[in-house]
């Protein structure tokens, strides 16, 4: 049997916190959504793959747009803006002893500015976070309702 962390509230109260600053943050609803596939299809993380599908979906993401994502660099389909958001959360979640290259941070920082870096970083983080709580507790997809989070 699995233990059931939703039992806690107080546990993951930080992650809603930090949740509600992301949504805030000003960077765009489906940039996050878009962040929060691709850091989940790194982390291999299917209800969170799951979740957000369906949310980017909700917010007008296209199919195509989602089923490429995992070739983002391959294809013609994402924006200067989305495309350097992708390589800081490729960048941020399979950090390295090297951290992130240079490239990438010129790249993100050119597109985001001070401010919109912190939030994109913040918005790696985040993910990152719930994947290493739905993975290991094997919340299982196939259930969520867009908007219910």
């Amino acid at each position: 049997m699995r233990l059931n962390y939703r039992a806690y509230p107080q546990a993951i109260a930080p992650l809603r916190e930090l949740q509600d600053y992301v949504r805030q943050s000003g960077l765009e609803q489906p940039l996050i959504e878009l962040i929060f596939m691709r850091v989940s299809q790194l982390n291999g993380c299917a209800f969170c793959l799951d979740m957000h599908s369906k949310d980017a979906r909700a917010a007008g993401e296209t199919e195509q747009r989602l089923f490429l994502l995992h070739a983002w660099q391959e294809t013609p389909f994402y924006s200067e803006r989305e495309r350097a958001a992708l390589g800081w959360a490729e960048a941020v979640t399979r950090l390295g002893e090297q951290g992130v290259p240079d490239d990438v941070y010129a790249a993100a920082l050119a597109s985001f500015g001070e401010k919109g870096l912190i939030d994109l970083n913040m918005t790696v983080v985040l993910m990152n976070a719930w994947n290493r709580i739905a993975i290991p507790y094997r919340v299982a997809p196939g259930g969520y309702k867009p908007g219910h989070h």
